[in-house]
């Protein structure tokens, strides 16, 4: 009989290179109990949001992956708390692979980078959970897609769960 094998998430992280200082101590705070949870932070690589959450992965032991939208560290070099920096070459079309390499997504603060990757989240059926993040309202949207958290923790535990009810119900399936 073999060991049992423990379940590691990849969550992307998403928000503004030019965040404000109580976002940035936010995703520090996410990156934080991501790791304390064994869950990957999957992020642009970039500076602001970014930086904080790998920094708080990192922090604690955490892995962190960075998705960088130029050709190589000359010209996009990643935050230093990036463990494994992919170069995409393809610029903020990068945001779709952010997105789409995470299993669930958390958007903290962010500028038009941002609601983009939360549209393809949107579009992809991808989780999203939302702190302090952009808010919609418009006829056909549905605002309760993304999922509203009040702090770090709650985000994270919200994010794993749906992270994990995503991939049960993909093995279903």
């Amino acid at each position: 009989m073999g060991q049992a094998v423990a379940q590691t998430f990849l969550i992307a992280v998403i928000g503004g290179e030019n965040a404000p200082a109580e976002a940035v101590r936010l995703a520090e705070e996410v990156g934080r109990e991501l790791a304390r949870r064994g869950a990957v932070v999957v992020c642009g690589g970039g500076s602001g949001v970014m930086a904080a959450a790998c920094r708080g992965a990192r922090q604690e032991g955490g892995h962190t992956i960075g998705i960088l939208p130029g050709h190589g560290p000359q010209e996009t070099p990643p935050n230093p708390w990036v463990e494994f920096p992919i170069y995409s070459g393809i610029g903020y079309a990068r945001n779709s692979m952010v997105v789409l390499s995470g299993e669930a997504v958390i958007a903290i603060d962010g500028s038009y980078g941002t609601l983009s990757e939360i549209a393809y989240a949107l579009i992809h059926n991808v989780p999203i959970v939302g702190l302090e993040t952009w808010d919609f309202s418009y006829a056909g949207h549905e605002a309760g897609r993304i999922v509203r958290a009040r702090d770090a923790q709650e985000a994270v535990e919200l994010a794993l769960r749906l992270a994990q009810e995503r991939r049960a119900a993909q093995s279903k399936g």
